[in-house]
């Protein structure tokens, strides 16, 4: 099928609306789970098609163009109208969507592995995952259940406690060598300490351990997921979610230096929905689904 000369590059669109919410190639690309060099192509192949600039580049950071920022207006009414009628033509047929805000790692480490295993039991639900960073309010219908990591006992949204992480750090066998030098704490310090942006899971385990990093060579990265892939490339220690590196432990691409282990509900899974949505008793299932296959 031909595409219709009016209409811009369609997969596009979502990619620009990431950019221009993130105002980052990189972060849009993480949000979803697309390279950067892909996210630039896109981008490139919109601006063509509209026949004018977007966003204007500087050495450091990105901005909407003032057509840019219009066409923002238009792609995020489009999209909303898109998505609305989408619901709406499933909920003719039968079926109904959820729509699942959650971190890139989570997705790509445990969730998606387990799609196939979720549509057996609810054939009629689909979900809609929406990897990425960024926060959104569920009761503002930016999402049906948005799923988080850390401390949300007191979240506002309504948080439900799913499960509480194991935290142990973890390296690649590479630098393990033969193990003699890993008898304590302190002799983690002898690498780099990886951590994503919010540093938590290290804060609680150093502090349970009372070990302190501050010295330490510290490598901040903005997700998880690219931690992970820099602790497997061997460029330092990772404080390891054992929930998201069961399967690099099982294969022996990761290994733990220390028996020290720590779990508490400030590094813990949860999960907020609306009570008040129309569709609360097909999120409830999906929650109550999550959670059980979370504790199994």
């Amino acid at each position: 099928m031909r595409s219709s000369p009016f209409l811009p590059p369609l997969p596009a669109l979502r990619v620009f609306q990431a950019v221009a919410r993130s105002l980052s190639f990189r972060l849009a690309g993480e949000e979803l789970l697309i390279t950067q060099s892909a996210v630039s192509h896109h981008i490139k192949q919109l601006e063509t098609a509209l026949g004018t600039r977007l966003f204007q580049r500087k050495s450091k950071s990105i901005e909407l163009t003032e057509e840019g920022a219009t066409f923002l207006s238009t792609v995020d009414h489009a999209l909303s109208l898109l998505a609305k009628g989408t619901a709406e033509a499933r909920s003719r047929s039968g079926r109904t969507a959820v729509r699942v805000s959650l971190l890139p790692s989570f997705a790509a480490n445990w969730l998606v592995s387990r799609l196939e295993r979720f549509q057996k039991e609810y054939p009629t639900i689909d979900l809609d995952l929406d990897p990425t960073l960024r926060v959104v309010d569920v009761r503002r219908g930016e999402a049906d259940v948005a799923i988080r990591f850390g401390d949300f006992s007191a979240d506002k949204q309504g948080g439900i406690h799913l499960l509480n992480e194991e935290l142990s750090p973890v390296m690649s066998p590479v630098l393990y060598g033969d193990g003699l030098r890993f008898q304590s704490p302190d002799d983690l310090l002898c690498q780099p300490i990886l951590q994503a942006s919010s540093g938590l899971e290290w804060k609680l385990w150093s502090g349970n351990a009372r070990l302190s990093i501050d010295e330490a060579k510290q490598v901040r990265l903005t997700d998880y997921n690219i931690v992970l892939q820099a602790a497997l490339d061997g460029q330092g220690i990772a404080m390891g979610r054992n929930l998201l590196i069961k399967e690099h432990l099982r294969h022996g691409r990761l290994i733990k230096p220390l028996p020290i282990r720590f779990s508490s509900e400030r590094a813990a899974y949860w999960a907020a929905y609306d009570p008040n949505s129309k569709n609360v008793a097909i999120i409830e299932a999906f929650v109550a689904w999550l959670k059980t296959e979370l504790q199994s």
